[in-house]
């Protein structure tokens, strides 16, 4: 990323700043309105954020070192990526920058660029590939934090502003309405509750603000929905209370240590509504319970309606998941819950989604860092999904950072079911990319991209 820094001279700038001052702030006598005073603010909050990355052959038959070894080819040389996206500081005293894991996946080196043009490299403080947020660290002096506001009081028809570096040509503020809330189904994982957004995103915007009128952060922008990869008035932020519970696991644990309820939920639809005789029309119906689950001991039973926890509606089961899963293990949630027509409270302590096995398990020429095993007698989920066990993922290795989990089964790779490593490996070398895998987490069923 090139950067083009020059020196304006002070009477210049003087002369600027005379100019600037002598525009009415009235016309006819009523005020103009601007949103200037507010951006003068907020803006210094919001970064530029440069990343290097190193990428190889895309062929798959490329990655494969027996493939290579047979035909006598050389190691791949690995190509230098550039890219440019956006960040946010939420704490100026520690130097905490909020930006997308996507903008920073697979940076070997990570650079931030303040609004004032100083330039910091930036360490990695933790990364969360469900939610697509990363925790970034700088080390700067007199650092302007954003104020984060509710984004449980955000409402569709509010007014909000998008600053980021669109494109990488520099910091772009532009505006728009909350279109809609609770978004879900756009990225791979699924822990989703986006708001969507007709304000300005574009490539270069992930990481960056969006804000409402009185300057605070209500979401991190990370995704557009368009046919040429443009903004045509669809974009996605992660809500600022998600990414405030992320970035709080982050700086206790290092990473996102999501909990589980030990059930399998759907969502409540007017048919089922009127089937199970509820009033409501939105929820999580209970379907099954796992024995001896978190949600078993708590008292859940099929049929159970959940309609909030902690008091925070919850609307689909997709709500439920992320509450859940966004609570850090051994907590308790307080959950209403409709029973036999009459609302109950339940209270469950969460618990830690399956992690380890005395398996050794081994190795995948494909995902560096990764160990599978065949599900065995005696192991996790045993007997409920076929497919091949996580037994273990290297921190910082690809497997890692494109999100895999200690603990997952993966079922599929692209469109082919696996059920054992045979199958797995072998569905690794023909596979298109980018690299689609279903797997089970806990309790729900999600997808993830490698790239």
């Amino acid at each position: 990323m090139r950067l083009l820094l020059r020196a304006l001279p002070a009477v210049a700038l003087a002369a600027a700043s005379a100019a600037f001052a002598a525009l009415p702030v009235v016309v006819d006598g009523q005020p103009l309105p601007s949103l200037a005073p507010m951006l003068e603010k907020v803006t210094p909050a919001v970064v530029n954020i440069a990343t290097l990355s190193r990428s190889q052959e895309a062929n798959p038959m490329m990655r494969d070192p027996f493939f290579r070894r047979f035909f006598d080819l050389p190691d791949q040389p690995e190509r230098r990526e550039r890219s440019a996206g956006s960040g946010v500081i939420v704490d100026g005293a520690r130097g905490l920058v909020i930006t997308n894991h996507h903008v920073i996946r697979d940076a070997q080196e990570i650079v931030v660029v303040l609004k004032d043009r100083r330039v910091y490299k930036a360490q990695l403080v933790g990364s969360d590939s469900g939610t697509d947020i990363a925790l970034l660290r700088i080390q700067a002096e007199n650092l302007t934090a954003i104020r984060i506001g509710d984004s449980d009081a955000v409402n569709v028809g509010d007014f909000v502003v998008a600053i980021g570096n669109p494109f990488g040509i520099g910091q772009t503020v532009t505006s728009g309405i909350v279109s809609a809330l609770g978004r879900s189904g756009i990225g791979a994982e699924g822990y989703e509750e986006f708001i969507q957004t007709d304000a300005s995103i574009n490539p270069g915007n992930s990481g960056g603000a969006l804000v409402n009128l009185r300057g605070e952060l209500i979401g991190i922008n990370t995704a557009i929905l368009g046919p040429t990869g443009g903004n045509v008035g669809i974009g996605f932020a992660v809500p600022t209370n998600m990414a405030r519970a992320v970035i709080d696991q982050i700086q206790r644990f290092g990473e996102v240590r999501r909990g589980r309820l030990g059930v399998e939920t759907e969502d409540l639809t007017p048919d089922t509504a009127k089937q199970l005789g509820v009033s409501v029309t939105e929820g999580a119906v209970v379907l099954r319970v796992e024995k001896g689950s978190a949600a078993e001991k708590a008292g859940l039973r099929p049929k159970d309606v959940v309609i909030a926890v902690n008091e925070r509606p919850i609307r689909a089961s997709g709500e439920l998941r992320n509450r859940v899963g966004l609570t850090p293990v051994g907590e308790e949630v307080d959950m209403t819950v409709l029973r036999d027509g009459k609302q109950i409270r339940v209270r469950a302590r969460v618990g830690e989604l399956y992690r380890s096995t005395s398996v050794v398990g081994e190795g995948v020429p494909q995902l560096a860092g990764l160990k599978v095993a065949d599900i065995q007698s005696g192991m996790p989920m045993y007997g409920q999904v076929e497919g091949v066990f996580v037994v273990g993922v290297e921190r910082e290795s690809a497997a890692f950072k494109n999100g895999l989990h200690a603990g997952d089964v993966i079922f599929g790779v692209g469109r082919t079911r696996v059920r054992s490593v045979k199958q797995f490996n072998e569905a690794l070398r023909t596979a298109e990319q980018p690299l689609r895998l279903a797997l089970v987490r806990g309790d729900y069923r999600i997808q993830l991209v490698i790239r």
